[in-house]
């Protein structure tokens, strides 16, 4: 028996970009209507919003049945809080703020399975079947089909990016811009002419090295973004969507007076 293979990691590898959704809520439903549409992946947060295991399992549960990935991004804490959502059959985590080639190195120490790290091994969960797959098929295919993405969104690790980008195991480079700003000390200029030039820069050496490129994106700036080299995209987020849909719809009936028919 073999582990569920990673539906992003099947079209980035055959030359395509995946497209992503992320979820600020913790409604798993919302994750199975993205999947429906065809998404290619669902980006589920633990991060920044209060959601929790559970909910991680319920969503990639939900998304999975129509061969959707979930990119979790984790909690920056010890390793388990690293690999409990790959146990769950995330098809990937998210480290957010990695801040040098040693953070890098951390990451990568205990989320591959050897030779390329040295990951926790238990069989027992959702990712290797309730140890129904082969122990070392499931060591051997889950460096294979489980993409680990690490996040530069500080000036911090720049200095060491071709260093970082080389690092086996390391699957994704991930651009924040947003987070990059403040650190650079333009906050939320997406037009000032450094934020661009490090997001090329990303893209330009994570693909040099083989590595994937992601980042932030919309429907209206993607073209430029596959442009520049990114082949995972995520495109908006259900927050956002539905306060745009919200506001919208009150702007247009809302403070609207009864017509008495004649």
């Amino acid at each position: 028996m073999d582990m569920r293979p990673s539906r992003v990691l099947r079209k980035m590898r055959d030359g395509y970009v995946a497209t992503c959704i992320k979820l600020n809520s913790s409604d798993f439903r919302l994750a199975e209507l993205a999947a429906m549409c065809g998404f290619d992946c669902v980006w589920a947060d633990l991060e920044h919003v209060p959601n929790s295991m559970d909910y991680i399992e319920k969503t990639v549960l939900a998304a999975k049945a129509y061969d959707c990935d979930i990119l979790t991004r984790v909690s920056r804490g010890g390793y388990s809080d690293y690999i409990r959502p790959l146990e769950a059959d995330s098809a990937g985590i998210m480290v957010p703020h990695v801040m040098s080639l040693e953070d890098a190195k951390y990451v990568q120490y205990y989320t591959k399975f050897h030779p390329i790290g040295r990951r926790p091994i238990d069989g027992g969960n959702a990712d290797g079947k309730y140890c129904l797959v082969d122990a070392n098929d499931y060591i051997k295919q889950a460096n294979e089909e489980r993409f680990i993405t690490i996040q530069i969104e500080d000036p911090e690790p720049l200095p060491e990016l071709d260093e970082i980008c080389q690092l086996p195991g390391i699957d994704m480079i991930f651009f924040g811009p947003a987070d990059f700003s403040q650190g650079a000390g333009i906050p939320f200029q997406w037009d000032h002419p450094y934020i661009d030039e490090i997001r090329r820069l990303v893209a330009k050496t994570a693909r040099k090295h083989g590595k994937f490129a992601g980042t932030v994106g919309s429907p209206d700036n993607f073209d430029d973004l596959v442009d520049m080299g990114y082949n995972f995209i995520n495109l908006g987020s259900d927050v956002v969507t539905l306060a745009a849909f919200f506001k919208d719809a009150v702007a247009k009936c809302n403070n609207k007076k009864a017509v008495t028919p004649k």
